[in-house]
């Protein structure tokens, strides 16, 4: 049987060294932000000028756990704009040289600088003066020796009990890592519509659609005559089962909208004969069908004391556009 008492004692060794690990790791990071010097800005120089010229890559390089960080990074830089790819160090060796172009620019990723299967591109580079970013740990490292640019991370001790494991190192790589990818996005000013190319897929694409590619269009709604009668308008409201009819004189100019709450607020045994221009919402909520439908999402349902499930989309002339609907935006995964 259990000894309970000795559970509760491994339970709480075992939040003690999480907690004791994170607050490490975040010493790191803390000393990290602290060194950042004019190194950093060069090498983003660097890396930005290349894109400039629209012929290079980032080559991001490393070996054993500074690899697996760097596909973690260059997965970051390409969502974020950045042409890269990975080699490692030691397939660089056999044929993987061949991937790197005198145009591309090469961040090599080693917390000590000092393995060997680093020489062969390390030599590469210097050959064919080829650009290379080092990030190291280690100031007196081969690899900080031969770097164009040399990205020296503090030297912190490493998070697993024995300090041998890497652990803060990695932490603090990964960091660095994001950090060139968000400096490099500023730099870019990229719009969002521009980031969603990278994005088509996933909860991230939805989060970057626009209004017009969510809405109904203009064909699907119901649009009818302000002088037109509520019969008409529930006729309407039923066989296109959006929930809103849209009023406009010309097709065009939005003049107001009838929405089942409408029929609801006004229900009378003389609805039917009654005109729509006194039955409908004569200054509706509309949105730019340009603006993001996450958008359009907070203001149906943030909007205080009212329950909006659908919004006018007008174009760039404020003109009726299509409608936008609560139901839409969420069936596709839009919040």
């Amino acid at each position: 049987m259990s000894n309970p008492e000795k559970i509760e004692n491994e339970a709480y060794d075992d939040l003690t060294i999480a907690a004791q690990t994170i607050r490490i790791e975040i010493d790191g990071l803390s000393a990290l932000a602290d060194s950042l010097d004019q190194n950093f800005v060069a090498a983003i120089d660097a890396i930005h000028n290349m894109k400039a010229d629209r012929r290079g890559r980032l080559v991001v390089a490393g070996i054993g756990k500074s690899g697996h960080i760097a596909k973690k990074i260059v997965a970051t830089l390409a969502s974020t704009g950045t042409p890269s790819h990975f080699v490692h160090a030691n397939e660089a060796s056999h044929g993987d040289l061949g991937m790197i172009t005198e145009d591309d620019v090469v961040l090599m990723i080693s917390n000590s600088g000092q393995n060997p299967e680093l020489n062969d591109l390390m030599n590469y580079t210097r050959r064919f003066n080829i650009p290379l970013i080092g990030m190291t740990g280690k100031a007196d490292s081969i690899l900080a020796q031969h770097s164009d640019i040399l990205l020296l991370m503090p030297s912190m001790p490493e998070a697993c009990p024995n300090g041998l494991a890497p652990t803060t190192s990695t932490t603090m790589t990964l960091a660095y890592g994001d950090a060139i990818a968000t400096a490099l996005l500023a730099r870019m000013k990229l719009t969002p519509e521009q980031f969603s190319v990278f994005h088509p897929g996933g909860k991230l694409g939805k989060q970057l659609m626009r209004v017009s590619e969510v809405m109904q269009s203009l064909d699907n709604v119901p649009i009818m005559n302000s002088e037109g009668t509520m019969d008409q308008a529930i006729l309407l409201l039923t066989s296109h089962n959006l929930g809103c009819v849209i009023i406009s004189d010309n097709g065009k100019d939005l003049a107001g909208v009838i929405t089942d709450g409408d029929l609801k607020r006004h229900m009378a045994a003389d609805i039917l004969e009654k005109p729509v221009k006194e039955i409908m919402t004569a200054s509706p909520k509309t949105i730019q069908d340009t603006e993001l439908a996450a958008k359009a999402v907070n203001v149906m349902t943030k909007t205080p004391g009212q329950y909006v499930t659908s919004l006018v989309a007008l174009d760039d002339k404020n003109r009726i556009s299509g409608l936008i609907r609560l139901q839409d935006c969420l069936q596709i995964g839009v919040s």
